[in-house]
């Protein structure tokens, strides 16, 4: 903090990102995933070893709904008050900047599916620990559901490519 405050004093360059946002959530992920692991400890049973199926299935799902959350069109009123809209992106997705200001920080986490799958990893991972067989299920839908938009996506370059050859 020092270093950046004299920088801005000696009109050098001073690091333009929000690093007091960040440290909140930084603050927010340690706190959530400390009571998680509490629940866990109090109800739960942790798995002796995670395989490699769960490790797939976890992460399949964790892809998918990291994009849901972060680029669907379905859930963009979640992300409007930390977020400006700025257009279509791909099928059912769009494409959005954060806000300015103390809303920055969320609106970044809100926006980017590589951050929003740290939280979406350990949210499933706990619920393994805590419930399951509801979890599992869960995330064989949303599994399912990535394999079939692959499965559209690759269906819909076919498609074009057997249009545009005729």
């Amino acid at each position: 903090m020092g270093a950046e405050r004299d920088a801005r004093r000696a009109g050098g360059e001073a690091d333009e990102r929000p690093m007091g946002g960040y440290a909140m959530a930084l603050a927010g992920y340690a706190t959530y995933a400390a009571g998680l692991a509490a629940l866990i400890r109090r109800y739960g049973r942790p798995p002796e070893r995670h395989d490699a199926q769960d490790i797939a299935l976890t992460a399949i799902a964790t892809f998918r709904i990291s994009r849901l959350l972060t680029k669907g069109s379905v859930t963009s009123p979640l992300r409007t008050p930390f977020t400006v809209y700025e257009g279509t992106q791909g099928p059912a997705e769009v494409s959005e900047r954060p806000r300015h200001g103390l809303r920055h920080t969320v609106g970044e986490l809100l926006t980017c599916p590589f951050c929003m799958s740290v939280w979406v990893s350990t949210t499933l991972t706990a619920g393994r620990c805590l419930w399951p067989r509801a979890t599992r299920t869960a995330m064989a839908v949303m599994a399912s559901v990535a394999g079939a938009d692959a499965l559209q996506l690759a269906y819909s370059e076919l498609m074009e490519k057997v249009t545009e050859s005729d």
